[in-house]
């Protein structure tokens, strides 16, 4: 299946001259949606994974099925003020300002193996600061699985030195 073709572009969103890559099509298709989760996890099958971190929104998505395919626990990360319990919190630097993202100060025991995904890679700061946070709560970082990249945005380039799986790369706008 061309997992590709399921991703729908919707342009001007959410503004002028964004070429926004639309996910609910892929997730509405349940072939789509499980072979996406099956791609994204079975790299993955033979790294013995204790955690998955998923990044707020759609990295929930991919991130609990994965690590359901996984037998691994599933951690959230998300914007600041939403998780209920004592939290460590990483910024990152945004287009104009910054952002923050955090998980539980407990959601991680260290040494723990640790994935994280995310539907999307673009420029890559939520994604780095998600994996400073792993870091910081003594995890395992193994690697780190993305639906998709937008390979003209450089969001690699912050995440040197992770292993990335990505399953559809868009080259250009």
């Amino acid at each position: 299946m061309d997992l590709k073709s399921a991703i729908r572009n919707v342009q001007d969103f959410p503004k002028k001259g964004i070429g926004f890559k639309d996910i609910t099509t892929l997730l509405k298709d349940p072939r789509a949606f499980d072979e996406a989760v099956k791609a994204m996890s079975d790299r993955f099958l033979s790294e013995r994974i204790d955690t998955v971190v998923g990044i707020e929104s759609r990295g929930f998505i991919f991130g609990g099925a994965v690590a359901v395919a996984l037998d691994a626990g599933f951690v959230p990360a998300r914007k600041p003020g939403k998780l209920p319990s004592v939290t460590l919190k990483e910024t990152y630097d945004l287009e104009y300002g910054t952002d923050a993202v955090e998980i539980h100060k407990d959601a991680i025991e260290k040494g723990s193996r640790v994935l994280v995904v995310d539907d999307l890679l673009a420029t890559g700061g939520t994604a780095a600061a998600v994996i400073r946070l792993v870091r910081r709560t003594g995890g395992t970082l193994v690697g780190a699985a993305f639906l998709i990249e937008l390979d003209f945005l450089g969001g690699r380039k912050k995440l040197e030195g992770v292993p990335i799986h990505v399953l559809i790369h868009f080259r250009d706008e």
